[in-house]
């Protein structure tokens, strides 16, 4: 049977190296992007250059229109879906919820999660064999974010991808019997361009030191995780998570916060924070 995957933002970072090593084990690979077309075709020529099958196509997840195109074109230039890889997300400038409004929360979930929703739903209508369909697996991205929180930093992406976790554990029940596997990998520190977005491109460096294997990891280690649970390997496999973190688990990615509160401001019964004074979260 003919194995067609589609990659959303596919175009760089894991999606991309998700896209390549699919098409290394001999999927026809659709890459999706939003707007870097530029990119998305270069991740088609190197499939292709390999001697592997791809084609790009423009589609902001976030729009139900652009998803049924999006579908429809992988249909009619390389066959029916059999793998899904729900990557495509967003974060934006790190800032504490207080500086937050509701229009950047509402960016956040349409593409991380509303638009995850959009693709499976796509993906199960073609895969589900009570449709006559062939079965598949789907893999959403999520994060070490939906368990940490990241405080004072993305706690509205942190709660996306905790929408994810809830969505795979779901889904992965109601699509069973119906031939489909859902499962979930949860990365963490992964050096990518992701971190550009939020303002702190050389955030790894920052950071590693909490990561009990002193490094950030790759898009490549995502990417392995990914199409081990798109094989038959995985056939056993649904409702799954892969922590690919190098042994942190979902604590704060600072050990210790700074508060900085203005006394002048604050009146409580409570015992205020001093400046200065140093706040530990339980995530």
């Amino acid at each position: 049977m003919k194995q067609v995957a589609i990659v959303t933002g596919g175009s760089r970072g894991i999606g991309a190296a998700t896209a390549r090593q699919a098409a290394q084990k001999g999927y026809a690979v659709c890459v999706n992007y939003r707007s870097d077309q530029k990119s998305a075709e270069a991740v088609v020529s190197q499939i292709q250059d390999a001697g592997g099958t791809a084609i790009a196509v423009q589609a902001d997840v976030s729009q139900e229109a652009d998803v049924e195109r999006l579908f429809k074109t992988t249909d009619e230039q390389l066959g029916t879906v059999t793998a899904l890889v729900n990557n495509a997300g967003i974060l934006e400038q790190q800032m504490p919820v207080t500086e937050m409004d509701i229009a950047r929360w509402q960016r956040i979930f349409a593409t991380n999660v509303f638009g995850s929703f959009l693709c499976a739903r796509a993906a199960i209508q073609r895969m589900s064999t009570f449709n006559g369909g062939p079965g598949g697996a789907i893999v959403n991205v999520s994060s070490l974010a939906a368990r940490a929180g990241s405080p004072f930093e993305y706690v509205d992406y942190a709660a996306s991808k905790g929408a994810i976790d809830t969505f795979t554990t779901g889904l992965s029940k109601e699509v069973a019997e119906a031939g489909i596997r859902v499962n979930a990998v949860r990365p963490g520190f992964i050096d990518t361009e992701v971190h550009a977005s939020g303002g702190e491109p050389n955030r790894i460096e920052r950071v590693k030191a909490n990561v009990p294997l002193k490094r950030g990891g790759t898009a490549e280690e995502v990417a392995y995780a990914i199409l081990w649970l798109l094989s038959d390997e995985a056939g056993y496999t649904t409702g799954g998570f892969i922590d690919i973190a190098g042994g942190r688990e979902g604590e704060c990615s600072r050990n210790i916060i700074s508060l900085r509160i203005a006394l002048s401001v604050v009146s409580s019964p409570f015992t205020p924070i001093a400046v200065g004074q140093v706040f530990r979260p339980d995530t």
